[in-house]
């Protein structure tokens, strides 16, 4: 995604408008750009003072005039060029496969099924590497991860069973500084079966944060733990989910600025209220944050949630008597 696009997508999601096949784009964009990063802040900033002016309603007669002009405009807008017309072509084509999923199936299973092919082609002319496996794979076969269906972990050891899809349910076995085990964790964060398999792959990531094991930042490794965590309290349906990954992001709050701003997002915009209590306390080593306080003062003012604006308000108490 190129940096004027990330803009158009910034005030899409800053209004709520921002398809779900985008966020994920942007997220990626934001982690890589500091420019973007920046205009969303601002954005952000300029929504919040405007929140606190009072909305004046526009007479009838200034509304007839600015219709009017706004039809004036438009007449004298030429004719899009071939690339405009392509792009939207190509959009229009992609709602009407979302919105057909009997072509969407279709167009998914001949992709699938091509990549199969091609894939133990590969596998069948390649040259056999030595035997050298540090996990367990109950039913093998070949093919990709399609989602994750069960992580279970042995008590009082690292082994870990994550059971998932490829063509057949297969399970695979072996401990958490394995790689193939997390990366199927990692996984299991977004494409689980199940919002309690989602719980279970995000409390063994946030188990990892917590103990300092290749939690990396999300700037310097956008596939990582960290980054995981951050996806999963931004997009996560289950509320559950989005409070056990802040509890891996506790300890970077202070260090990384991409983890604050999504513990921020969180104190401002998440539905449950419990989660953004949860993040309100998270914020407690970096209060004295000029961030951090002008996102408290708004939420504490202007919150719907008295529970929450109260909970803002103390926060914001003690940034006072820290300072």
């Amino acid at each position: 995604m190129k940096c004027q696009s990330a803009r158009d997508c910034i005030v899409l999601l800053n209004y709520g408008e921002l398809p779900d096949e985008l966020a994920g784009v942007l997220e990626q964009h934001l982690i890589g750009c500091e420019d973007c990063t920046e205009e969303l802040e601002a954005f952000r900033m300029f929504e919040e003072r405007l929140a606190v002016k009072p909305v004046l309603e526009p007479s009838p007669n200034l509304l007839a005039q600015s219709r009017m002009r706004l039809d004036d405009a438009l007449d004298m807008i030429p004719p899009h060029g071939f690339l405009t017309q392509l792009t939207t072509n190509l959009y229009r084509w992609v709602g009407n496969v979302q919105s057909a999923p009997a072509l969407a199936t279709l167009l998914l299973g001949v992709g699938f099924l091509t990549g199969n092919f091609t894939h133990r082609y590969q596998v069948a002319n390649a040259p056999k590497p030595p035997e050298q496996r540090t996990v367990t794979v109950a039913h093998p076969a070949e093919g990709v991860i399609a989602n994750v269906t069960g992580v279970v972990q042995t008590p009082n050891s690292e082994l870990v069973q994550v059971n998932y899809n490829k063509i057949v349910p297969e399970s695979m076995e072996g401990s958490l500084d394995s790689p193939e085990i997390r990366k199927l964790l990692l996984v299991g964060t977004t494409a689980a079966a199940t919002p309690g398999v989602r719980m279970n792959a995000v409390s063994l990531l946030t188990d990892e944060c917590k103990a300092g094991h290749a939690c990396q930042p999300a700037a310097a490794d956008g596939d990582g733990i960290r980054h995981a965590l951050m996806v999963s309290l931004r997009y996560d349906e289950d509320a559950g989910v989005r409070r056990k990954a802040l509890e891996g992001l506790q300890r970077y709050v202070g260090q990384d600025l991409h983890v604050r701003d999504a513990v921020l997002e969180a104190v401002a915009h998440d539905p449950d209220a419990e989660v953004r209590r949860t993040a309100i306390g998270l914020l407690e080593p970096v209060q004295s944050d000029s961030s951090v306080r002008q996102v408290l003062r708004t939420v504490s003012t202007q919150d719907a949630n008295p529970y929450i604006r109260t909970a803002s308000y103390n926060a914001l108490q003690n940034a006072a008597d820290i300072q």
